[in-house]
């Protein structure tokens, strides 16, 4: 025999009710989009110690060598300010004052624990990396090579040209997904330049070239810092227009 409620309506109300309590607090609610995640792998110019790998060599510190720098604190690096500015989230910063592409360095000497392509992998999870390198290759003059693509060998990632493919072949295979960009120094060797722009191009990396940065020893000051952000800044902001 069949048993029907005397208060029907209750049996709707207590459906109603508990499906209201399993849909969760937010839904509905507009959702917030997270803000992009940019890691960096760079050499001198974005190291700040303390804020690097512990291993990693600096140039820039909160004590610096005054002949040398004028930049003293973190807030005032271009890639603190990018970070601040554009609404990012940094990631990781893998930056080593002194490192090359390939794994030659100065002197001749062996680079390879220091160099770009070993310290590619340790970026995380990236939404932008940001590549800034190429300026120690050219100041240690180091071997140039060929454009070659295939059949590489350990020997190849001493010389600039293929081991600067590499890296951005690796970068975009093992970042899927990942907007890489190459910042190119100026005033480094024309072989080199010359060298970033076609293997950018080949691998369909964009090219931030910077242009009049106001340096010291070399190295960006606190005004140089803030032009390179404002180069890197206004091509990733122009980018996503």
């Amino acid at each position: 025999m069949k048993c029907f409620s005397k208060y029907p309506f209750l049996s709707v109300i207590t459906v109603f009710v508990a499906t209201l309590l399993t849909i969760p607090a937010w839904a509905g609610m507009p959702q917030r989009q997270a803000k992009p995640v940019v890691s960096i792998l760079g050499d001198s110019y974005s190291t700040f110690q303390g804020y690097i790998p512990e291993d990693n060599l600096s140039w820039y510190s909160t004590s610096p060598d005054r002949s040398r720098t004028d930049v003293d604190d973190v807030t005032q690096t271009w890639w603190w300010q990018l970070i601040s500015e554009g609404g990012y989230i940094l990631g990781k910063n893998d930056s080593y004052s002194g490192a090359t592409v390939c794994y030659t360095g100065y002197r001749g000497e062996d680079y390879s624990d220091r160099s770009f392509i070993t310290r590619l992998p340790r970026l995380g999870s990236p939404d932008i990396l940001l590549i800034f390198g190429a300026t120690n290759d050219s100041w240690a003059r180091v071997p140039m090579g060929e454009f070659v693509y295939k059949n590489l060998t350990r020997g190849h990632y001493y010389e600039f040209r293929p081991a600067l493919g590499k890296l951005l072949d690796s970068a975009k295979k093992m970042y899927p997904g990942t907007d890489v960009y190459f910042i190119l120094n100026d005033g480094l060797s024309e072989a080199v330049t010359d060298a970033v722009m076609k293997e950018c191009k080949h691998f369909d990396i964009p090219v931030i070239v910077l242009s009049n940065v106001d340096k010291k020893a070399g190295h960006p000051t606190r005004r140089g810092m803030i032009q390179i952000k404002e180069q890197v800044l206004n091509a990733l902001q122009a980018k996503s227009m």
